[in-house]
């Protein structure tokens, strides 16, 4: 693209950039499991340290910052998808688990899933083919060293995707992908104008809690949302989702969601959610797995 004078870009640059990767047929299935209304698919973005090291710095308040994450904040959410019969997914940067392997138990023990998140929260749209393909194998292959179980799906560090990313998810065999925001609803991964058998399970920056609660200095963000309109905002998108019997799906960070003042909004969530009627609370990779075999309805 012509970043000075875009209008000048030709048409085929234009069109090759808008077909690199799009979205392919809708997975909307014709029932949920156990006659659910719609399908829950909570993830838990666990970033930790690394939100502040992905950005190559280490300020040591920002550290600590991320370790709350690890310390409290999980275990605090944990506690509520528990107390909730709800299964989760948890997408844990590479070195976000290497600083404290043991952390990474309690959530694989209570049934909840460990997605990729890359290697140290880098933005991979900064990265050669190569140098991505690297890292999103090694952080596949420690994770799974660590819980002994294979990663299924891939969501991209800050939703930031290079040229090459939904390419490589496809060509590393993972189930799904959730970093993209083409629909509400899963739909196939196309790149290049072909399908790739890559389940999307879309994202959006309406349904993340650090959009509207996330404190930063670069760049300068505060909190601008209080808790009780962040919790109205989600309680709406759950009610859209299950009037039209789809997917209700959410990411929240443990480092902002987990704090006392924050953490009745997930718990209230859920409680509304049970209240409305039958919901299947699954994972992503469950979800990803229930629309791709029942496609065709």
């Amino acid at each position: 693209m012509n970043a000075e004078r875009p209008w000048e870009t030709p048409d085929s640059e234009w069109r090759a950039r808008v077909n690199l990767v799009r979205a392919g047929r809708r997975l909307v299935p014709g029932h949920w499991p156990g006659g659910a209304r719609c399908a829950v698919a909570l993830s838990f973005d666990a970033d930790h340290e690394t939100f502040e090291m992905g950005a190559g710095r280490a300020a040591i308040g920002r550290l600590a910052w991320g370790e709350f994450g690890r310390r409290r904040g999980v275990p605090r959410v944990l506690e509520v998808l528990a107390r909730h019969g709800a299964r989760a997914t948890f997408f844990v940067p590479a070195v976000a688990g290497l600083i404290d392997p043991a952390a990474l138990r309690p959530i694989v023990g209570a049934g909840h899933e460990i997605g990729v998140h890359g290697w140290i929260h880098e933005n991979t749209s900064r990265l050669d083919r190569a140098t991505e393909r690297d890292l999103m194998l090694r952080a596949r292959d420690a994770l799974q060293a660590m819980t002994g179980i294979c990663p299924a799906g891939h969501r991209a560090a800050n939703w930031d995707l290079s040229a090459h990313t939904a390419e490589l998810v496809a060509e590393l065999g993972f189930a799904y992908d959730s970093s993209l925001m083409a629909d509400d609803e899963p739909y196939e991964l196309v790149c290049r104008g072909r399908p790739t058998g890559v389940v999307e399970i879309p994202v959006d920056w309406s349904r993340d809690d650090a959009v509207y609660l996330l404190f930063n200095r670069d760049p300068p963000t505060r909190p601008w949302t209080p808790p009780e309109a962040v919790f109205d905002i989600f309680r709406r998108e759950f009610d859209a989702a299950f009037d039209a019997g789809g997917v209700f799906q959410l990411v929240c960070h443990p480092f902002v969601i987990g704090y006392r003042s924050r953490i009745w909004i997930l718990d209230a969530l859920l409680s509304h959610a049970r209240a409305r009627g039958p919901v299947w609370c699954c994972t992503h990779a469950d979800l990803a797995d229930w629309v791709w075999r029942h496609r065709d309805g």
